[in-house]
């Protein structure tokens, strides 16, 4: 099963509109206060030809500086920085360049710093000890208008969310009032699926994907994909739908 999770509707809150860039590189602000961190980000990230680094910083108020003369389409921040940590430095991006999308760098146990990134709408976790191929899809997909969890966080994450979500009965009982279609690209959400694949897969036009996810996000007062698709994971549905 995969774990991008990706997908959130384009020109959605967030304004990114993966349409309107075309055919152009996904521009990348890279973060981290370990210069040998960014040089090895930097260097898997280059591998990629349709991926390019237009800014580096070292420490979390930099990073909002960058993005705001950049524009890019990923900010991709560590969570421990001076002068401004990533959470707080992703919180100001959101504020005041929402087109650009935030991914978190985590090392695995940091389970605080995750939960806050999660409520605040970051739009991935990756680990910085994670497979070199997921760094690229996850930067690839937030960029898409979508969100990723490095797989390992992924569960980690599900784990975590459990108690605030209550376990299976609740967040049964909080999904029954979607309607069948609802749950079901709930489902798809859970399952990794991006709006074209749920689209191909339910017989659908994309932009009745997107408006279902609309409707999906404001009738379980969820704040972003990431949010939905653990609690499609919490409900069951993933394991409905797969099964």
């Amino acid at each position: 099963m995969t774990n991008r999770w990706d997908g959130v509707p384009a020109g959605d809150a967030d304004g990114r509109d993966p349409a309107a860039r075309g055919a152009r590189p996904v521009r990348v602000v890279l973060a981290d206060d370990e210069a040998m961190i960014r040089a090895g980000v930097r260097a898997i990230l280059g591998a990629d030809p349709g991926i390019e680094v237009v800014g580096e910083a070292g420490d979390g108020a930099s990073a909002v500086e960058l993005v705001r003369a950049y524009r890019p389409d990923v900010a991709l921040l560590d969570i421990r920085m001076p002068r401004l940590d990533g959470l707080a430095a992703a919180a100001e991006i959101r504020r005041l360049v929402p087109g650009t999308a935030t991914v978190m760098l985590t090392t695995f146990g940091e389970d605080d710093h995750v939960a806050r990134a999660l409520g605040h709408g970051a739009s991935g976790f990756l680990l910085k000890a994670g497979d070199p191929r997921e760094l690229i899809a996850g930067v690839r997909a937030v960029a898409d208008g979508g969100a990723y969890l490095s797989p390992r966080i992924a569960r980690r994450v599900i784990e975590l969310n459990g108690a605030r979500l209550a376990r299976r009965p609740a967040a049964r009982e909080r999904t029954a009032g979607l309607t069948e279609r609802e749950r079901e690209v709930l489902a798809l959400v859970g399952a990794g699926l991006s709006n074209a694949e749920i689209a191909r897969r339910l017989h659908l036009v994309e932009g009745t994907v997107k408006s279902y996810l609309t409707s999906i996000f404001t009738r379980l007062e969820v704040r972003n994909r990431v949010q939905a698709a653990v609690l499609a994971h919490e409900a069951g549905l993933v394991d409905d739908t797969l099964g």
